[in-house]
Formats: structure tokens, sequence, C-alpha cells
């Protein structure tokens, strides 16, 4: 079984494609996003569903894998806090001393 639906793969594919992702990613990014990915995993998942390949099966499993490296790849922008502040219960109108 892929690791998602096979129409999982088409939406993302579809909405990779779409104009309002297309400028979004534009202005966020300064290019044009590249969906022939998506279309590749919609492929590789059609044929692993239809005939079990395995050629196709690799190419998937390895793509999802890219894909969680990609996201585990950057840090947090704050740093966690291991417990709350000694002031927490404080107003915050009340002045703190520095």
């Amino acid at each position: 079984q892929p690791p998602r639906s096979c129409e999982d793969y088409w939406w993302e594919w579809k909405h990779c494609r779409g104009l309002r992702h297309a400028f979004h990613h534009y202005y966020a990014h300064g290019e044009l996003p590249a969906c022939g990915r998506w279309r590749d995993d919609y492929e590789a998942c059609r044929a692993w569903e239809r005939g079990r390949d395995a050629a196709a099966q690799e190419a998937l499993c390895e793509s999802e894998r890219a894909r969680v490296m990609e996201k585990q790849k950057y840090a947090p922008v704050w740093t966690l806090r291991k417990s709350p502040p000694p002031d927490w219960y404080l107003p915050l109108e009340q002045d703190k001393p520095n």
C-alpha cells in the first residue's frame, strides 16, 4: 500500500499548478514552484497500485523520505521553553524589573 492515497498526490499536483499557489510561492520565494515531483509521485503511485511495480514503489518511498527530511531541515524560529517564566502570574500592566 502506498504511503498516501494516489488522489492525494493528484490533488497536490493540481494545487501546485494553481494560479493562487503559484503567485504566493513566487511572492514568498522569488521563483515559480516545481510541481513535477507531485506528478511523478502520482504516476509512481498508480504504477504501484496497478502492477505492484517495485521500481515505482522504491521511487515513491524515496520521494516521501526526501519530503520528510526537507521539512525537518529547518530549525524552529523560537527556542522552546523548558518551564514558564518565574513571573508568569503577574499582570501585564506591572513594570517588570530589568
